[in-house]
C-alpha cells in the first residue's frame, strides 16, 4: 500500500521528545477524587495514609495518567492534528506524592497506515512518566491516529 501521508517528523519511528514538567498538588488529588468517586483513604486521609507502606498520601494512578497525557499535547498544530486512539500496557511503577513534579519521556516505536482504515495512520508512542528524582512512575504505550 502506498503511504501518501504528509511526512511529519513526529510520526517517524525513533522520534523522541521530553515534555515540560508539572507538579501534582493536593488540590489535583481532591478534585480527581470528586470527579471519579475514588475516595480511597490512601488518596485523601493523611492519617490513614501514614499507616500505609508509602507513609503518606499518593495520587490516583488515573490522575497521574491524565496529567501525563495532558503534558504530551500542545496547542502547536504545525505538526498536524493527531488524536488519542487508545492506551496499551499501562503500568503504575511507583507512587506519585503531593509535591512531586512529573514529566514524560516519549519515543515513537511504531508508525504505519492502518490496514483496516487506509485513510488513517496509527502512531504508537512509548511513554515513560518520570518524577523529579529520575524514577519511572508510570509507563504506557499511547496510540494516536492521524487522518491521511
Amino acid at each position: 500500500m502506498q503511504d501518501n501521508i504528509q511526512d511529519f517528523e513526529c510520526d517517524r519511528v525513533g522520534y523522541s521528545y521530553q515534555t515540560r514538567g508539572r507538579t501534582v498538588t493536593e488540590s489535583d488529588i481532591v478534585v480527581h477524587a470528586g470527579q471519579t468517586g475514588d475516595l480511597f483513604p490512601i488518596h485523601l486521609d493523611a492519617e490513614a495514609a501514614k499507616a500505609s507502606p508509602y507513609g503518606q498520601r499518593i495520587a490516583h494512578g488515573t490522575l497521574t495518567l491524565s496529567i501525563a497525557i495532558g503534558l504530551k499535547f500542545t496547542t502547536d498544530l504545525t505538526m498536524g492534528l493527531r488524536i488519542s486512539y487508545g492506551y496499551d500496557r499501562v503500568r503504575y511503577r511507583k507512587p506519585v506524592f503531593i509535591g512531586d513534579t512529573i514529566h514524560c519521556q516519549v519515543e515513537v516505536t511504531k508508525s504505519e497506515v492502518d490496514s483496516q482504515r487506509p485513510n488513517m495512520r496509527r502512531v504508537t508512542e512509548q511513554t515513560t512518566v518520570m518524577n523529579q528524582r529520575g524514577e519511572a512512575v508510570l509507563s504506557i504505550d499511547h496510540i494516536l491516529i492521524r487522518w491521511l
